[in-house]
């Protein structure tokens, strides 16, 4: 099977987790004599001597957060008594240039690689690849698990790696604007129901139209809410992939993004605007409702306390009345070299770092949720974050996005096709995004 391109790689940053800063560590560069070098040199030697008589070292690569994981790695070291040591390596910030690195370093049997912190997106390829070693029998039960996380976690019905955290979409609101309009959140609501709502009161919907992967995201979440799917044979040969797109599905989620930026809905920075931007016209004078990442609330409360008492969450809209709403799912899965030296070492260490204690202690010190269900029970949790209970509740109908080998093709075609909002075309635009992701996906089309 063909593998895709390793040169760019798209996925959910916001579903990552909150913006953080990441503190670059200066190097001070200092004349060394010849006496000096060997005298390192020598240092550096027994220590590696050292190393290699003492307990294994067990590398994890883990994406940039508030330090929470490399806590992590500090208490399972600890736990481990002696038997391994856990030592963290930091990825790129960007989700493409992390996708390379691994890859490539996968690609040519690199046995540095123990533990990884994979986005969902990833996953299909570097398992279809044989890069991940399998999960163990005791990390394979998922009745703790919510099943938006178990679902990103698995390919080729297969659990391939082990949910970390979860993250998911809600539904932000002003409750001014919604006891105004008239709206009973307590009860599913439409994107129709929002799009009216932002018409008939001159408010402003916080929604991302850049041309980015959240634009896929929202792309896929308004698909599965109308009972679609954006792929329906995911485990195929590039050239047998068969897309449903160009179907009923597809046509009412064109129509949400087409009468949003058609009529102004999401102010004038809408084909620009990504998750920050959308919690900006949120907290405006116009700000009514808002689909994003828990990150908001640490961050509006930082940011704007005044308004945090005007506050309310829901889940995500659904687009059919009748339907069941399908929110975005992203978070970090742990997945292990199928090419470390200490394998089982390694998925012990993994087990560590997911029990629910830890994943409760990382929510409330990093901001990202969950995926074990028993964390959301966690008083620390539900005192710092009023609203878990309604993020484990969209995790349980969260439906990832396209599961493939072939991710990148399909998340840049869809960016490419659907943008901007407003010139999508409900007619035409689904079937004509099929057409051209195919025809990349059978190199009759570049990108």
């Amino acid at each position: 099977m063909r593998t895709s391109p390793t040169t760019c790689f798209l996925c959910d940053e916001a579903g990552r987790g909150r913006p953080v800063s990441t503190p670059r560590r200066g190097i001070v560069r200092r004349p060394r004599t010849t006496a000096t070098a060997l005298a390192l040199a020598l240092a550096l030697g027994l220590g590696a001597c050292a190393g290699e008589s003492g307990p294994p070292v067990l590398t994890w690569y883990i994406n940039p957060d508030d330090g929470g994981q490399e806590e992590l790695a500090q208490i399972c070291s600890e736990e481990a008594d002696g038997k391994y040591v856990i030592e963290t390596s930091l990825l790129p910030r960007d989700a493409a240039s992390q996708r390379e690195q691994l890859a490539r370093r996968l690609a040519a049997s690199d046995s540095s690689i123990d533990i990884m912190s994979l986005d969902p997106p990833f996953i299909p390829e570097l398992a279809e690849a044989g890069f991940l070693a399998p999960v163990p029998e005791e990390l394979q039960e998922t009745e703790d698990v919510v099943q938006g996380a178990v679902d990103s976690a698995t390919w080729a019905d297969e659990l391939v790696t082990v949910p970390f955290w979860a993250n998911t979409q809600l539904l932000w609101y002003r409750k001014s604007v919604a006891e105004e309009a008239g709206l009973d959140l307590e009860q599913p609501v439409t994107w129709e129901q929002l799009i009216d709502t932002a018409s008939d009161l001159d408010v402003r919907l916080g929604v991302q139209g850049a041309k980015a992967e959240s634009l896929t995201v929202w792309i896929n979440a308004l698909i599965a809410s109308a009972g679609g799917e954006v792929i329906t044979n995911p485990e195929a040969t590039a050239e047998e992939v068969e897309f449903a797109l160009d179907s009923d599905a597809g046509r009412a989620a064109a129509d949400v993004l087409r009468r949003i930026g058609q009529e102004g809905l999401a102010g004038s920075g809408f084909p620009t605007a990504d998750e920050n931007a959308s919690m900006n016209v949120f907290r405006g004078d116009q700000g009514s409702f808002m689909v994003n990442w828990p990150f908001i609330w640490p961050a509006l409360n930082a940011s704007n306390p005044e308004i945090v008492e005007d506050i309310g969450w829901a889940l995500y809209p659904r687009v059919d009345e009748d339907t069941d709403t399908a929110p975005p799912v992203g978070g970090i899965n742990l997945g292990v070299s199928a090419f470390s030296e200490h394998i089982d070492d390694a998925y012990e260490a993994v087990g560590c770092i997911v029990r629910p204690e830890h994943q409760a202690t990382y929510f409330v010190t990093n901001g990202n949720p969950p995926s074990s269900v028993s964390a959301y029970e966690d008083e620390r949790v539900t005192e710092e974050f009023p609203m878990a209970e309604t993020i484990r509740e969209s995790l349980e109908l969260a439906v990832p996005r396209p599961q493939t080998p072939y991710y990148n093709e399909v998340s840049i075609g869809l960016q490419e096709t659907w943008y901007p909002p407003a010139s999508v075309d409900p007619e035409t635009t689904p079937g004509e995004s099929a057409d051209f992701i195919s025809a990349v996906l059978r190199d009759e089309r570049l990108l």
